[in-house]
Protein backbone atom coordinates (compact mmCIF):
# COMPACT_ATOMS: atom_id res chain seq x y z
CA UNK A 1 0.00 0.00 0.00
CA UNK A 2 2.99 2.49 0.82
CA UNK A 3 4.25 1.62 -2.26
CA UNK A 4 1.67 2.34 -4.40
CA UNK A 5 1.21 5.57 -2.35
CA UNK A 6 4.86 6.67 -3.60
CA UNK A 7 4.47 5.94 -6.96
CA UNK A 8 1.05 7.76 -7.13
CA UNK A 9 3.26 10.63 -5.21
CA UNK A 10 5.80 10.09 -7.71
CA UNK A 11 3.90 10.28 -10.82
CA UNK A 12 1.71 13.76 -9.48
CA UNK A 13 5.44 15.09 -8.74
CA UNK A 14 6.43 14.25 -12.28
CA UNK A 15 3.79 15.31 -14.15
CA UNK A 16 4.07 19.68 -13.34
CA UNK A 17 8.19 18.87 -14.55
CA UNK A 18 6.65 17.22 -18.09
CA UNK A 19 4.09 20.44 -18.78
CA UNK A 20 6.86 22.55 -18.01
CA UNK A 21 9.35 21.11 -20.26
CA UNK A 22 6.67 20.50 -22.96
CA UNK A 23 6.02 24.58 -22.76
CA UNK A 24 9.81 25.35 -22.75
CA UNK A 25 10.36 23.32 -26.17
CA UNK A 26 7.51 25.01 -27.64
CA UNK A 27 8.39 28.33 -26.65
CA UNK A 28 11.92 28.10 -27.72
CA UNK A 29 10.23 25.72 -31.14
CA UNK A 30 7.92 29.34 -32.12
CA UNK A 31 10.45 31.15 -31.07
CA UNK A 32 13.05 30.18 -34.02
CA UNK A 33 10.03 29.99 -36.44
CA UNK A 34 9.11 33.86 -35.74
CA UNK A 35 11.95 35.11 -35.83
CA UNK A 36 12.75 33.22 -38.99
CA UNK A 37 9.81 34.56 -40.39
CA UNK A 38 10.76 38.27 -39.57
CA UNK A 39 14.00 37.96 -41.12
CA UNK A 40 11.82 37.30 -44.20
CA UNK A 41 9.68 39.92 -44.05
CA UNK A 42 13.10 42.50 -42.75
CA UNK A 43 14.51 41.01 -46.29
CA UNK A 44 11.48 41.75 -48.25
CA UNK A 45 10.63 45.31 -46.81
CA UNK A 46 14.41 45.82 -47.18
CA UNK A 47 14.01 44.93 -51.28
CA UNK A 48 11.42 47.02 -51.74
CA UNK A 49 12.84 50.25 -50.12
CA UNK A 50 9.52 51.07 -47.65
CA UNK A 51 9.95 54.31 -46.58
CA UNK A 52 10.18 55.35 -42.37
CA UNK A 53 6.51 56.76 -42.30
CA UNK A 54 5.08 52.91 -43.91
CA UNK A 55 8.07 51.18 -41.16
CA UNK A 56 5.71 53.16 -38.40
CA UNK A 57 2.94 52.27 -40.09
CA UNK A 58 3.72 48.24 -39.98
CA UNK A 59 5.54 48.77 -36.56
CA UNK A 60 1.82 50.14 -35.36
CA UNK A 61 -0.11 47.09 -36.80
CA UNK A 62 2.13 44.94 -34.67
CA UNK A 63 1.72 45.96 -31.59
CA UNK A 64 -2.15 45.57 -32.57
CA UNK A 65 -1.85 42.52 -33.60
CA UNK A 66 0.20 41.76 -29.88
CA UNK A 67 -2.67 42.64 -27.93
CA UNK A 68 -4.81 40.14 -30.42
CA UNK A 69 -2.24 37.31 -30.14
CA UNK A 70 -2.60 37.86 -25.96
CA UNK A 71 -6.67 37.72 -26.72
CA UNK A 72 -6.11 34.25 -28.82
CA UNK A 73 -2.89 32.86 -26.94
CA UNK A 74 -5.17 29.79 -25.44
CA UNK A 75 -6.18 28.94 -28.84
CA UNK A 76 -5.06 27.99 -32.66
CA UNK A 77 -5.62 31.48 -33.87
CA UNK A 78 -3.04 32.49 -31.36
CA UNK A 79 -0.48 30.87 -33.47
CA UNK A 80 -1.65 32.75 -36.78
CA UNK A 81 -1.54 36.39 -34.96
CA UNK A 82 1.83 35.65 -33.82
CA UNK A 83 3.38 35.57 -37.30
CA UNK A 84 1.14 38.24 -38.24
CA UNK A 85 2.84 40.08 -35.33
CA UNK A 86 6.62 38.81 -35.90
CA UNK A 87 6.21 39.60 -39.68
CA UNK A 88 4.94 43.06 -39.21
CA UNK A 89 7.83 43.30 -36.35
CA UNK A 90 10.23 42.21 -38.93
CA UNK A 91 8.81 44.29 -42.30
CA UNK A 92 9.64 47.42 -39.75
CA UNK A 93 12.72 46.88 -39.57
CA UNK A 94 13.72 47.21 -43.54
CA UNK A 95 14.23 51.33 -43.76
CA UNK A 96 16.33 51.30 -40.71
CA UNK A 97 19.01 48.02 -41.97
CA UNK A 98 18.88 49.95 -45.04
CA UNK A 99 19.87 52.88 -43.52
CA UNK A 100 22.37 51.08 -41.13
CA UNK A 101 23.61 49.07 -44.31
CA UNK A 102 24.11 52.17 -46.26
CA UNK A 103 26.86 53.35 -43.35
CA UNK A 104 30.59 52.33 -43.75
CA UNK A 105 31.17 49.25 -42.58
CA UNK A 106 27.64 48.82 -42.32
CA UNK A 107 27.20 45.19 -43.19
CA UNK A 108 30.00 44.10 -40.40
CA UNK A 109 27.46 46.55 -37.80
CA UNK A 110 23.98 44.09 -38.83
CA UNK A 111 26.13 40.90 -38.35
CA UNK A 112 27.73 42.51 -34.99
CA UNK A 113 24.20 42.78 -33.53
CA UNK A 114 22.98 39.98 -34.73
CA UNK A 115 25.93 37.93 -33.09
CA UNK A 116 25.86 40.00 -29.90
CA UNK A 117 22.26 39.17 -29.70
CA UNK A 118 22.44 35.82 -30.57
CA UNK A 119 25.52 35.32 -27.50
CA UNK A 120 23.32 37.59 -24.82
CA UNK A 121 20.11 35.23 -25.57
CA UNK A 122 22.23 31.60 -25.50
CA UNK A 123 24.01 32.70 -22.32
CA UNK A 124 21.34 34.52 -20.31
CA UNK A 125 18.55 31.91 -21.13
CA UNK A 126 21.19 28.88 -20.26
CA UNK A 127 21.96 29.71 -17.40
CA UNK A 128 18.28 30.15 -16.12
CA UNK A 129 17.73 26.41 -17.52
CA UNK A 130 21.04 25.63 -15.85
CA UNK A 131 21.14 27.09 -12.31
CA UNK A 132 17.05 26.95 -12.08
CA UNK A 133 17.32 29.97 -10.00
CA UNK A 134 14.30 32.13 -9.49
CA UNK A 135 14.25 35.83 -10.81
CA UNK A 136 10.95 36.48 -10.65
CA UNK A 137 12.47 38.77 -7.71
CA UNK A 138 13.62 41.16 -11.02
CA UNK A 139 9.93 41.92 -11.47
CA UNK A 140 10.10 45.01 -10.30
CA UNK A 141 12.93 46.65 -10.66
CA UNK A 142 12.97 45.35 -14.67
CA UNK A 143 9.42 47.16 -15.11
CA UNK A 144 10.37 50.54 -13.60
CA UNK A 145 13.63 50.73 -15.58
CA UNK A 146 11.73 49.94 -18.57
CA UNK A 147 9.57 53.07 -17.95
CA UNK A 148 12.04 55.27 -17.64
CA UNK A 149 14.02 54.36 -20.14
CA UNK A 150 11.01 54.58 -22.73
CA UNK A 151 10.61 58.48 -20.79
CA UNK A 152 14.10 59.21 -21.35
CA UNK A 153 14.17 58.12 -25.21
CA UNK A 154 10.73 59.72 -25.91
CA UNK A 155 12.62 63.09 -24.20
CA UNK A 156 15.55 62.65 -26.53
CA UNK A 157 12.98 62.40 -29.72
CA UNK A 158 12.90 66.34 -29.00
CA UNK A 159 16.07 67.03 -27.16
CA UNK A 160 18.68 65.19 -29.40
CA UNK A 161 21.54 64.38 -26.90
CA UNK A 162 23.59 61.57 -28.82
CA UNK A 163 25.04 60.59 -25.18
CA UNK A 164 21.33 60.59 -23.87
CA UNK A 165 20.71 58.03 -26.83
CA UNK A 166 23.37 55.80 -26.22
CA UNK A 167 22.69 55.70 -22.60
CA UNK A 168 19.27 55.03 -22.95
CA UNK A 169 20.32 52.24 -26.03
CA UNK A 170 22.61 50.48 -23.03
CA UNK A 171 20.42 50.37 -20.64
CA UNK A 172 17.02 48.84 -22.57
CA UNK A 173 19.90 46.23 -23.71
CA UNK A 174 20.36 45.64 -19.91
CA UNK A 175 16.64 45.74 -19.53
CA UNK A 176 15.57 43.32 -22.02
CA UNK A 177 18.62 41.00 -20.79
CA UNK A 178 17.16 40.83 -17.57
CA UNK A 179 13.70 40.56 -19.16
CA UNK A 180 15.50 36.85 -20.85
CA UNK A 181 16.13 35.36 -17.10
CA UNK A 182 12.91 36.52 -16.06
CA UNK A 183 10.94 35.03 -18.67
CA UNK A 184 13.01 32.02 -18.95
CA UNK A 185 12.75 31.70 -15.27
CA UNK A 186 8.76 32.08 -15.15
CA UNK A 187 8.75 29.19 -17.40
CA UNK A 188 10.93 26.94 -15.62
CA UNK A 189 8.84 27.43 -12.12
CA UNK A 190 5.63 27.45 -13.59
CA UNK A 191 4.58 31.06 -13.74
CA UNK A 192 3.91 30.92 -17.17
CA UNK A 193 2.40 28.10 -18.91
CA UNK A 194 1.27 29.37 -22.28
CA UNK A 195 3.83 29.00 -24.59
CA UNK A 196 2.43 31.15 -27.44
CA UNK A 197 2.51 34.18 -24.90
CA UNK A 198 6.47 33.22 -23.41
CA UNK A 199 7.20 33.08 -27.27
CA UNK A 200 6.10 37.00 -27.33
CA UNK A 201 8.02 37.66 -24.09
CA UNK A 202 10.91 36.48 -25.35
CA UNK A 203 10.82 37.64 -28.76
CA UNK A 204 10.36 40.80 -27.83
CA UNK A 205 13.65 40.86 -25.70
CA UNK A 206 15.28 39.59 -28.56
CA UNK A 207 13.90 41.89 -30.98
CA UNK A 208 14.94 45.05 -28.36
CA UNK A 209 18.51 44.15 -27.73
CA UNK A 210 19.07 43.51 -31.80
CA UNK A 211 17.90 47.01 -32.39
CA UNK A 212 19.34 48.97 -30.01
CA UNK A 213 23.32 47.06 -30.29
CA UNK A 214 22.84 48.09 -33.12
CA UNK A 215 22.07 51.89 -32.94
CA UNK A 216 25.38 51.53 -30.25
CA UNK A 217 27.39 49.80 -32.64
CA UNK A 218 26.19 52.70 -35.00
CA UNK A 219 26.68 55.58 -33.10
CA UNK A 220 30.41 54.40 -31.65
CA UNK A 221 31.51 53.70 -34.81
CA UNK A 222 30.40 56.71 -36.12
CA UNK A 223 32.91 58.79 -33.46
Amino acid sequence: MQDKRSMAHSYSAAQPAVEINKVLKNTYMLLSMTLMFSAVTAGISMAAGIGQGMGLLLMLGAFVSMFVVNRTAESGKGIIWIFVFSGLMGASLGPMLNYYLAMPQGPSLVMQALGGTAIIFFALSGYALVSRKDFSFMGGFLFVGLLVAVIASIANIFLHIPALYLATSSAIVLIMSGLILFDTSRIIHGGETNYIRATVSLYLSVYNIFINLLAILGITSSD
